[in-house]
């Protein structure tokens, strides 16, 4: 396995796959200062590597890798999933390529995970919820069921969804919110309840 993204994002992954008994056999990074992370090599191509797992936590620079990957390599990457052992998740659970699951997470019955998402440490996703692709869902979120995250929105750690609630695509909800009605494409918002400061 192979990642993109040397950071402290990687690093975890790297937990993940260990535990899975994955070998990381290398990291790729756009910055060509870095030549190790962990005691593993970074390169600064891509080419050929695969299978793989896009390390970067930024919900916009993920997608750009991602699109990048694929359209400069012949041969598509395999973007596997990979789940750290200790999440739970339910059988009926359908999770898109190249998304990672954390230490800790939940996720329940029926939900929908997109491609390339992050469910983070100990976040927990109830019945329904639909996330869609390149979403970053922070450490301690709580999803109530039937909630909906739009492509590419970034949910601040610690933030709780009530169910049914809707948040559209490229939101960034902050840190400890609670969110208990709809958020609209592209707004920023935090707070108890959660309010939009800037669309």
């Amino acid at each position: 396995m192979y990642l993109y993204g040397a950071s402290g994002h990687a690093k975890v992954i790297m937990d993940i796959l260990r535990a899975n008994n994955i070998q990381v056999k290398g990291l790729v990074d756009d910055d060509t200062k870095l030549t190790e992370l962990s005691g593993l090599p970074v390169c600064h191509d891509a080419t050929g590597l695969s299978p793989m797992i896009v390390s970067i936590g930024d919900c916009k620079l993920r997608r750009m890798v991602v699109e990048r990957l694929c359209h400069e390599n012949t041969e598509k990457p395999v973007f596997p999933v990979v789940a750290h052992p200790s999440a739970i998740i339910s059988p009926t659970v359908t999770i898109g390529e190249g998304s990672v699951v954390m230490q800790g997470a939940i996720i329940q019955t029926e939900a929908k995970i997109g491609k390339h998402c992050i469910i983070n440490t100990r976040a927990s996703i109830d019945h329904e919820c639909v996330i869609e692709d390149y979403v970053h869902i922070a450490p301690g979120c709580t999803f109530s069921g039937n909630v909906h995250v739009g492509s590419g929105s970034w949910i601040g750690i610690g933030t709780t969804i009530i169910q049914g609630v809707k948040i559209g695509k490229n939101c960034f909800i902050g840190a400890g919110s609670v969110v208990t009605t709809d958020i609209p494409d592209g707004c920023k918002a935090y707070g108890v309840p959660c309010k939009i400061i800037d669309k």
